[in-house]
């Protein structure tokens, strides 16, 4: 019997153990449970301030961005190359820091300087000219300007081939496959940057418009492919962006090209927007008129038959501006082709893990990450213009060039003198003072 009490009260020690450490545990559960529960909503908190003060920042800093831009615009030609001049030696430092690292690491001597002396050598050869016409007073009075500009290309060449011996010298033993490597990333990004915004430059003298138009409709489907995006986007359209659809891709190809003959039809009233570049001190109050690109000029046109038929014969003719047939060919380029500048940029940031090319601009990352369209949409306008627009227009600076590098001494005199001549016809130099002036040049 004794026996039998004391396991009996064995059991119900244990029993009373076995709850109490149930209840324990359970405790410990529970306080573990909670503990884990309570980092949870503070981090969901702090997820939910971060977003809401990344999207504040975002649209601050668009809003900067966009009154920025149109002050800049209404500034004139010439502040709006410099503009462009500072986007795309900003976008370049983006895109070379990314192998910078890794060449300080290797030790790699002179590779940084090396980089950005190819720029310079590149902007010297590409978009030198485009000043050189605007500024021919002060650059023919200086002898060394002048050197620069009659021998602009040997000058180029000559600068390229002394980067190109530096480089060989600069080889490093152990590291020849990442130096070549470096040299091919340079080149790459000085052909698809700093050769686009050559173009963009030029796109600005023929006429703001052909600038302010192609840029609008990148922003404008790039809008609306959001939009279209998250309202019907079912359908992934390429695996490098996987936020991307078909349905937001056509949704922005139509509202884009509904918006681009808005704009067309709105810029093509200004003549600050559409004439040329004259000189570079013009800006939005203080513009010299011309005459219209026929572009911009209503056409008349004939209607199909079918179409006519159809019509019940009421209408036969149509009459509006080519520009905005004009206008619609940039929108489809905008939309189907021009985007896949931004997947190539999202490939290149994906290559090298990082989410963003700086962090230049607050909320939207670097300059690169805002323009990567608009550089493959730059050079498309220009060469778009030049083919189906321009009408190859001959101004001053490029007469006066072309007769300073190919004509003799005697020929300009000649020149000159044939020139005086005809403004005498004309009675505008009357025949006392032309006799005056040719005794000055003869002596």
């Amino acid at each position: 019997m004794a026996q039998k009490n004391e396991i009996d009260s064995t059991a119900k020690v244990d029993a009373v153990t076995t709850d109490n450490h149930a209840k324990v545990s359970g405790q410990e559960t529970v306080t573990k449970e909670s503990e884990k529960a309570k980092p949870k909503k503070v981090v969901v908190s702090n997820e939910a301030e971060k977003k809401k003060q990344a999207f504040v920042t975002r649209t601050i800093w668009t809003f900067v961005m966009i009154l920025s831009f149109f002050a800049v615009l209404a500034s004139g030609h010439l502040p709006l190359i410099g503009l462009v001049l500072v986007f795309q030696i900003l976008t370049f430092k983006e895109i070379i820091a990314l192998t910078a690292e890794p060449a300080r690491d290797k030790k790699i001597p002179y590779n940084k300087s090396l980089n950005w002396y190819f720029l310079i050598a590149t902007l010297y050869y590409l978009d030198s000219q485009s000043f050189f016409n605007f500024f021919q007073d002060a650059i023919f009075t200086n002898r060394v300007l002048t050197f620069l500009v009659l021998n602009h290309k040997f000058v180029s060449y000559s600068l390229f081939i002394a980067g190109f011996i530096f480089f060989v010298w600069t080889l490093k033993k152990g590291y020849y496959k990442f130096q070549f490597a470096q040299l091919c990333i340079t080149h790459m990004t000085l052909i698809l940057v700093v050769f686009q915004s050559h173009l963009i430059i030029d796109n600005i003298l023929n006429g703001i418009f052909w600038f302010f138009l192609p840029c609008a409709l990148v922003i404008v489907n790039d809008i609306f492919a959001y939009l279209c995006g998250i309202t019907f986007g079912r359908t992934q359209l390429i695996e490098i962006s996987p936020k991307k659809t078909v349905e937001g891709f056509v949704g922005a190809w139509i509202c884009t090209g509904i918006a681009a003959t808005f704009f067309a039809f709105v810029l093509s009233q200004s003549d600050y927007l559409i004439c040329p570049a004259i000189n570079l001190s013009t800006h939005l109050y203080n513009f010299p008129h011309c005459d219209p690109q026929p572009v911009f000029i209503p056409q008349i046109y004939q209607l199909p038959q079918n179409i006519v038929d159809i019509l019940g014969g009421r209408f036969e003719i149509i009459s509006f501006k080519p520009v905005y047939f004009h206008a619609a060919v940039l929108a489809t380029f905008a939309s189907l082709i021009a985007p896949f500048g931004g997947f190539f940029a999202s490939g290149l940031k994906r290559a090298f893990g990082i989410k963003d090319f700086g962090d230049t601009i607050p909320g939207h990352g670097g300059i690169t990450d805002r323009l990567d369209c608009q550089f493959l949409m730059g050079s498309f306008s220009y060469l778009y213009y030049q083919t189906f627009i321009s009408v190859n227009n001959i101004n001053i600076g490029k007469i006066l060039q072309l007769a300073i590098i190919n004509l003799s001494v005697p020929q300009i005199f000649q020149l000159i003198k044939s020139l005086l001549r005809y403004l005498n016809s004309l009675q505008v130099i009357d025949s006392d003072k032309l006799k005056v002036i040719f005794d000055i040049l003869d002596n």
